[in-house]
């Protein structure tokens, strides 16, 4: 029988906007909050999580309430302007 992880995560009504308006797909997002290829810290507390999509990274930005990840916003930058070169590790939400 497969192993099964379960966990909580929330979306902000800002982040599900945000997502709309870039054009990302859920499961983008998704795929960058759960399998980053660097997360930095940003302000407030927050975390950054980033995954590379072409000549753009998903950058989503997410916090802690009671022990439960809220992805707060997410936007799709250009590469170059905050990629730092992957294995960077402020924080996992699979550890």
């Amino acid at each position: 029988m497969a192993d099964f992880l379960k966990f909580q995560l929330l979306f902000s009504r800002h982040s599900l906007d945000r997502i709309t308006v870039w054009g990302l797909k859920v499961e983008q997002v998704l795929d960058a909050l759960l399998f980053p290829e660097e997360v930095v810290t940003g302000h407030f507390n927050r975390f950054i999580a980033h995954k590379r999509h072409n000549d753009h990274i998903v950058r989503a930005a997410y916090e802690y309430n009671m022990n439960i990840p809220v992805l707060v916003t997410v936007y799709y930058p250009s590469t170059g302007r905050y990629f730092e070169g992957g294995g960077k590790f402020a924080d996992k939400i699979f550890p």
